[in-house]
């Protein structure tokens, strides 16, 4: 009897605690009844939230879920703009659980990555019939956010079914695949290297034309100063030839005397010089006399 009432007492503490659950914070509850989601008296899916609840033990089977805004943020995708060219678009989906019993039924018990690969596949064909229907220069240039807001009207109405709200679709970097970044790449710097060539070109034919210029002015500025130097040098000339005139016709014995130092002067002017005159020359005429006379 004692071993029976203590039995007793043991079954109505497990009760008791199969009876009590706890849904802890940022988590939602249901409780699965006979392979069913409990509902209330209005008919609408009975939702616990945070803290201590009851249910009726060894029946009742509590799923909690996460009630939290969560984010999808999966690989990026390739779209195919209108042009037929594809991009590499890396985007993000803020949602969370807005229907706890359709999002238990449609993702086998609230398995959280089978509703990430559902969603990403209805936001991904919202973003596609967008990129479908616009070139890669109306993508660029400033229509990103009236495809973010597309996407995101298109994803909220198709993900109903999931019991999931769509919060934001965002477009986080467009990119062209990695063999057509590369074309482009080359093909840009072919004709840079096109424009370069062009520019060094022309470059050097005017550093030509610059040259030939300059060379120019070189050889006529050199003429000009060869020809003012035999000018000048001719008016030198004549005028020393005048200068000596007009000396000889004032004094012609103290020229001649004069002439003859220079030319004493510049025939002895080395020692190893060597001079053959007859030694009763005129060269010799002021050595043997002051006058020059015999």
């Amino acid at each position: 009897m004692k071993n029976f009432s203590i039995f007793i007492v043991v079954v109505l503490v497990l009760l008791g605690f199969g009876s009590i659950f706890v849904v802890t914070e940022g988590n939602k509850a249901i409780v699965i009844q006979f392979g069913k989601v409990q509902k209330d008296s209005a008919g609408e899916t009975k939702v616990y939230d945070p803290g201590l609840h009851f249910k009726v033990p060894l029946i009742d089977k509590v799923r909690q879920l996460d009630a939290r805004v969560q984010t999808l943020d999966d690989r990026p995708g390739r779209f195919v703009t209108s042009e037929k060219k594809d991009l590499i678009v890396d985007s993000y989906v803020k949602w969370r659980i807005n229907d706890f019993a359709a999002f238990y039924l449609a993702t086998n018990g609230g398995n959280r990555a089978q509703a990430e690969t559902l969603l990403k596949q209805k936001v991904n064909n919202g973003l596609r019939s967008e990129f479908g229907t616009r070139t890669i220069s109306e993508i660029v240039s400033g229509e990103r956010s009236e495809i973010m807001d597309q996407a995101l009207k298109q994803a909220s109405e198709s993900s109903d079914e999931l019991g999931i709200l769509v919060v934001d679709v965002r477009v986080k970097q467009i990119n062209l695949p990695t063999e057509v970044s590369s074309s482009i790449y080359q093909r840009m710097r072919a004709e840079r290297e096109a424009v370069a060539r062009e520019h060094r070109s022309e470059g050097r034919e005017k550093a030509d034309i610059i040259r030939a210029d300059v060379d120019a002015r070189v050889t006529i500025m050199l003429a000009d100063a060869e020809r003012n130097a035999r000018k000048l040098r001719g008016e030198g000339d004549a005028g020393a030839a005048r200068i000596y005139a007009d000396t000889y016709t004032k004094d012609p014995e103290f020229f001649s005397f004069l002439r003859s130092m220079d030319a004493y002067k510049a025939s002895f002017n080395n020692k190893q010089d060597l001079l053959v005159v007859e030694p009763d020359s005129d060269f010799f005429k002021y050595l043997k006399s002051s006058t020059g006379k015999p």
